[in-house]
């Protein structure tokens, strides 16, 4: 019976870095998401307002930018949870 806990202890002990990494890679991804579309957002504002004429423009290049970064994020938490499946 203690042989049973020693390996069920040993077993926990070897994956506690997959779960901290794993927590951190889906953390880390939302986070710079965040961020990352929070300039692009700023940025195309900023651009609307100095020259209105090419608002069309600038909103489907930032809606493109959006789209990059949100599937960087996107892979980030799924290689996340795959570290936490592990």
């Amino acid at each position: 019976m203690l042989a049973f806990f020693q390996d069920v202890a040993k077993e926990i002990a070897s994956n506690t870095g997959l779960g901290i990494g794993a927590g951190l890679a889906a953390g880390l991804a939302a986070v710079g998401a965040g961020l990352g579309i929070g300039r692009i957002g700023g940025a195309a504002g900023e651009g609307i307002a100095r020259q209105p004429e090419a608002a069309d423009a600038i909103k489907g290049s930032a809606l493109i930018f959006a789209a990059f970064v949100e599937g960087v994020a996107l892979f980030a938490a799924v290689i996340g949870l795959m570290l936490a499946t592990k």
